[in-house]
């Protein structure tokens, strides 16, 4: 496996994996309180290594390998973040941003930056704007208060935190519902059974976007994760086709 390099931004030491190769540059953003370990980045890096294609996971500050302390992340911050590292890693020429869930709010801040740079976007139970949408009136108001908002988490034993920082920052940054002065080709993949972003996000996603090449993929049965076999399969070769355009769906190998 690729060794692990830092970045130093912000005072703090910023992990991640790259691995050169022709194309536009891949670059994978996780979820809320995930990292560049999960099933979908580590299938995605693997597909993008064996096939000599560009390709960059990383962490945020206060996730995974990355330094710093997850109470300080922003979107602001993250993505800043992001930009830094692609950056170092990849100047010049074209990017396909891959974002999953919160990554999918990052990767619409990242493409505005890029700008023509951005070659193509794949939104995973992309959850823009999830600190409107995504709490009660009462814990908004805590919230605002600057009081943190626990809530229980299907993924593992300990409560999700949700910090009054991050939740301003959000809502500074909402997207929708729009326009989004985005024109490259995206790609938005959601699972009907998703319990924490609504499917009727991904549609007013599609519609606040300036760019006329949106589709909206959706996988019956797929939760939030998506990260069976069969969706990992779908979000290969959905990624393969907007970095080899040319190439025909049926002739993709999307296994790692």
């Amino acid at each position: 496996m690729i060794p692990v390099q830092t970045l130093r931004s912000g005072g703090v030491e910023i992990a991640f994996r790259h691995t050169p190769g022709k194309g536009p540059l891949i670059v994978f953003l996780p979820g809320y309180m995930s990292d560049m370990g999960g099933s979908k980045a580590t299938a995605l890096f693997a597909w993008a290594e064996a096939r000599g294609r560009a390709c960059l996971v990383l962490d945020y500050s206060g996730c995974g390998e990355s330094g710093g302390d997850f109470a300080e992340g922003t979107l602001g911050r993250w993505s800043t973040e992001v930009l830094e590292v692609i950056a170092a890693v990849h100047p010049t020429g074209c990017v396909v941003l891959v974002g999953s869930s919160m990554g999918g709010w990052l990767m619409l801040l990242v493409a505005r930056v890029l700008g023509d740079r951005v070659a193509g976007l794949v939104g995973i139970a992309a959850a823009p704007d999830f600190t409107e949408w995504g709490y009660t009136a009462a814990q908004k108001a805590d919230l605002a208060a600057g009081r943190i908002v626990l809530e229980d988490n299907p993924y593992g034993p300990d409560p999700t935190p949700t910090y009054p920082g991050l939740w301003a920052d959000g809502q500074a940054r909402r997207q929708l519902p729009g326009p989004i002065p985005i024109d490259a080709p995206l790609r938005l993949i959601h699972g009907t059974d998703d319990a924490d972003v609504p499917v009727e996000i991904a549609h007013r996603l599609m519609a606040g976007l300036r760019s006329a090449d949106v589709q909206v993929t959706l996988v019956k049965g797929g939760d939030h994760r998506l990260s069976r076999p069969t969706d990992i399969a779908l979000i290969l070769a959905t990624v393969a086709a907007l970095v080899v355009p040319s190439a025909a769906p049926a002739a993709i190998n999307a296994s790692p």
